[in-house]
């Protein structure tokens, strides 16, 4: 059995979740999110708690029992908090800049690079090298941070390029200059 299937999941003040054709929707103060569920599980709400239920004991149903629980969760998370991830921008003029509803984002290149806020997600910019991203769907919110990411991976070597605000950047040491050959 899966150990993470097995806990439920804690419902806070305000979250309602409710389970009909294989159907997941969790409504909160921030919003609703759906999830679709295939398999033999099943979702019961027992008073301020969502238990995750395996319905047969089908090759691949205990992997399916613990996504789910999962899933759950971070529903429940999401719709009652939300999530954020931070992202900073590192580089000699690179600046980043919220227009309506468009990142622009100027990061060494010939031309600014223009990231549309994607639906269900916001975008801030609380100072020119800081961008936030956060929302209630936790995969879209680290989905959009990783493609904002892949605009400038960062480099090891001056370490320039846009990264998570939590990321170590691991740094090489450059070349020495060809000391020692005659």
């Amino acid at each position: 059995m899966s150990r993470i299937g097995k806990l439920p999941v804690a419902l806070p003040a305000g979250v309602s979740v409710t389970f009909e054709n294989g159907l997941i929707t969790v409504k909160g103060a921030k919003g609703t999110l759906t999830q679709k569920v295939v398999g033999d599980i099943n979702i019961k709400v027992e008073g301020a708690e969502a238990i995750v239920e395996k319905t047969s004991n089908a090759v691949g149903t205990d992997a399916k029992h613990g996504l789910y629980r999962a899933l759950l969760h971070n529903m429940v998370v999401g719709v009652s908090e939300g999530y954020k991830k931070s992202l900073k921008v590192n580089g000699v003029g690179w600046k980043v800049a919220k227009q309506g509803n468009k990142l622009v984002m100027n990061v060494g290149f010939s031309h600014p690079v223009e990231f549309v806020e994607p639906a269900g997600v916001k975008l801030e910019c609380p100072s020119p090298n800081e961008i936030v991203v956060s929302g209630i769907d936790k995969t879209l919110v680290g989905q959009t941070a990783a493609d904002i990411r892949t605009v400038r991976i960062p480099e090891p070597y001056h370490g320039y390029g846009i990264a998570y605000s939590d990321e170590v950047i691991e740094r090489k040491e450059g070349k020495t200059g060809g000391k020692g050959k005659k």
